[in-house]
Formats: structure tokens, sequence, C-alpha cells
């Protein structure tokens, strides 16, 4: 069984990643604030299902506890949201994901971790394209557009900036992973653990994440259709919509696929982003220079590789 939560789980996230993309188009300005509306909308339903029809047993200081944690997830998802108006999937997905790479460093030079040399060989190969495809955006963007764009395609105000954006996402989204460790490993005082237990702390902790998530998507709600008085549009918004749900079912498959068997399913799982990018070829067309598809191609075995090892 834990194998179809692994393949429901890549699907669904890399699915997530597509949906995002479509949905966050450059001309629409409070597109991220949008999504962060949507996401908060489904998982603050599946939140207060678990808690009602689901009866999990669920305290408020495990959700005071875990706002830190919530804080550096959403905030990250938020900056990859505004990197989709700007760049293309198939180059902001990679760079996401290489998160594990900063938690690596941070494990090594905050914790005192050691670092196998193919660890060691993976951090490299993501920082090292990163940086490429920095540079590759800064040199040649406005010629590569010109090369291997559509005139009638969606435009893309591309270069550093745009690509700040996703490593923002990774940043911020190491720094939550690197408190959930703490969390995972039972590191807090005990007040924080009130109710508890190594069976359950995933499920606490997703539920906390989603509820906190609801609140922001309260507050862009509010933003969006009270200050901004915009109205939202079937056509445009569905797959706003559909991301979301993509990534609320993700989150719950996850949980299952992990615990069934994490040696095979995390590497399997933390390699969604080879998906994406595949998605993006297929279904938005998009067009990339050999030297992207190569810097890419890195950063995707360095992905690989970390989640290998993680497992």
């Amino acid at each position: 069984m834990w194998f179809l939560f692994t393949i429901c789980t890549i699907l669904a996230w890399s699915g997530s990643d597509l949906m995002s993309k479509i949905g966050s188009r450059p001309d629409d300005k409070n597109s991220h604030l949008k999504m962060l509306m949507a996401v908060g909308f489904v998982m603050g339903v599946h939140a207060i299902w678990q808690l009602t029809v689901g009866g999990v047993d669920y305290n408020l200081h495990n959700f005071i506890a875990y706002m830190p944690v919530s804080a550096m997830y959403i905030i990250s998802m938020l900056f990859g949201y505004i990197g989709l108006r700007y760049i293309e999937l198939s180059i902001s997905s990679p760079i996401c994901n290489s998160s594990g790479a900063l938690v690596a460093i941070m494990c090594f030079l905050f914790l005192g971790d050691t670092m196998s040399p193919i660890a060691l060989f993976a951090v490299i190969l993501i920082s090292l394209g990163i940086l490429f495809l920095a540079i590759i955006e800064k040199t040649e963007g406005d010629e590569l557009r010109a090369l291997h764009q559509d005139p009638n395609e969606i435009k893309y105000e591309r270069g550093l900036l745009a690509i700040l954006f996703p490593v923002l996402y990774l940043i911020i989204d190491a720094m939550g992973t690197f408190l959930d460790g703490m969390f995972f490993d039972f590191a807090l005082p005990e007040w924080f653990y009130q109710g508890v237990t190594s069976d359950n702390v995933e499920i606490v902790c997703n539920i906390s994440y989603e509820l906190t998530f609801m609140i922001v998507g309260i507050i862009a709600a509010i933003y969006v259709l009270g200050v901004k008085k915009e109205k939202l549009s079937v056509e445009r918004d569905k797959f706003k919509l559909a991301a979301a749900c993509f990534e609320t079912i993700g989150q719950f498959t996850y949980v299952f696929a992990i615990s069934g068997n994490t040696i095979i399913a995390a590497p399997a799982i933390g390699s969604y982003t080879v998906f994406s990018v595949i998605w993006s070829r297929i279904f938005l067309k998009e067009k990339l220079s050999k030297k992207q598809y190569f810097v890419i191609g890195m950063v995707l075995l360095g992905v690989i590789l970390l989640a290998f090892l993680d497992a």
C-alpha cells in the first residue's frame, strides 16, 4: 500500500507545480495571494475534517509550538508562487526542491553532522547549478527568450530578480525543514508536545501547518477581496484551486508513504521535481537552451542523490 501512496504523492506534488504555474500569470499581480487563499481554503477544510470526522486528538499548544515551522514553509511557498509569475516551471522547480542541500550544510555547520563524499558531491552539484542558472539568466536571458520563445506565448520578465524568488524559497524552506527536525526528534521541552506521541507527531504537525495556512488564506482573502475589491474568475482561478487540492492530497499521502517504507519512498518522492520538469515540457511547451537543460540536469541529479541519502 505504501507504493500506491508514494505514486500518489509524486503525481500530486508535481501536479500542484503544474497547476500553480498555469494559475500564476504575469499579468495577475495578486496571483500569489490568490494561491494562498486557495491552498489555505483546501488545507483548512482538510484539517477541520481530521479534527472532527477523523477524531484526531489535538491541543492548542501544538498549534502555537509549530507555528514558527509553519511560518517558514508558508513564506517559502509565497516566494515560490511569486516566482512562477516570472520564470519557467522547469527552472523554478529544481531550484525550489534543492533545499535539501542547504539543510545538509546547516546540519554540518550548526549540529556537527558529518557529510559523506556523495552528499558533498550532491551539494556541490546543486550549488553550482543554481549559480550557473543565475549567470545564464544574467548574460543570455534576453537572447534566449528571443530565440526559444514563441511570440504568442506568455512573456516572462526573467533575470536575476526572477531567479531570486525560487532561491528565497530554497533558503526559507530549508530553515523550516531544519526546525522540523527538532519537532520530530522531540528536542524541545515537553510542554510543546501535550497529547503528542511518536506515533502521531507527523499528523499533529501537519494539522498545525494546515490550520496556520488556513489563517493566512483568510488574511489574503480579506486583502484581495475586501481591500483590493478583486473578483475571482472561474476561468482564471480554477487552476489555483486545483493546485491547492493536489498540494493537500500530496501532504496527506506523504505521511503514509514514508511510514510504510521510508528507504524507498523518500528518494522516490524527493524526485517528483523531475516530473514537474517533464510536465512543463509536455503541457506548457517550455523551451530552454541546451546550457539550461544541462545545468537543470545537474541540479536534478543532486536532488535525487540527496533524497536517497536522506532515506
